[in-house]
């Protein structure tokens, strides 16, 4: 069976505004919590590679799933302390891959050129692209076979822009995620902010915001058990 990729930040704050940013970690421990459950298997990976920082706001909405994987040295160790280089990977190993949000990856996702390729490669192969928040920040330059950006024309989601509003971040992001999705061809939908809202456009899922990883992680759960019967 072919396993899964999630996809973190290495960026630690706000460009050059000092302050704090990085993985909403329950962005990936929800989705990880999901797709392990099932049965499937996962490897983390970064831009850089090695350390992911956490924001520490996301520590004040964390519940049993997010303490649960804290707390376990050897989750640590691989999600979160040594994560692998984009660069080292076969992207032939994958049946999806999953971006992970918080602000840091806008920063760090759109113009990584390592990322890109593996995201083409394993869609290009039958796999899934799914992504949640911020994390719709990598799709923006995905191209299809045909040499179109592959979201042109997908249903899409992600962190919208009142919700930038109202986490008081407008000014502080280098782009705007709904806007850019929009600007990229993208048939972007939302749901009322903060609210779990995930939409599936063929193999491509995404979630709005940090409410969201959980459905995330069930529905591609769902698609891949379809493939695997």
């Amino acid at each position: 069976m072919k396993k899964i990729l999630i996809i973190e930040t290495n960026i630690p704050k706000y460009g050059k505004d000092n302050r704090a940013t990085g993985l909403w970690l329950g962005e990936t421990t929800h989705f990880y919590d999901e797709v392990i459950s099932a049965g499937y298997e996962v490897d983390f990976s970064s831009p850089s590679g090695g350390y992911v920082p956490i924001d520490p706001e996301s520590f004040k909405y964390a519940n049993e799933i997010d303490w649960k994987w804290y707390a376990d040295k050897n989750f640590r160790e691989f999600a979160l302390a040594n994560t692998k280089k984009i660069g080292d990977l076969n992207p032939l190993d994958y049946v999806a891959i999953y971006y992970t949000g918080g602000h840091g990856v806008l920063w760090d996702y759109p113009k990584n050129a390592e990322l890109k390729n593996i995201g083409e490669e394993i869609y290009n192969s039958g796999g899934f692209i799914t992504s949640v928040c911020h994390g719709a920040a990598a799709l923006l330059n995905l191209m299809n076979e045909e040499g179109e950006y592959l979201i042109k024309d997908k249903l899409i989601t992600g962190f919208t822009n009142e919700e930038e509003e109202l986490n008081k971040t407008t000014d502080k992001v280098p782009f705007l995620t709904e806007t850019e999705l929009t600007r990229y061809g993208g048939k972007y939908v939302k749901e009322a902010p903060f609210k779990e809202f995930v939409i599936q456009d063929g193999r491509i899922i995404t979630g709005q915001n940090p409410q969201s990883p959980k459905k995330v992680g069930t529905m591609l759960v769902q698609e891949l058990n379809k493939l695997n019967k």
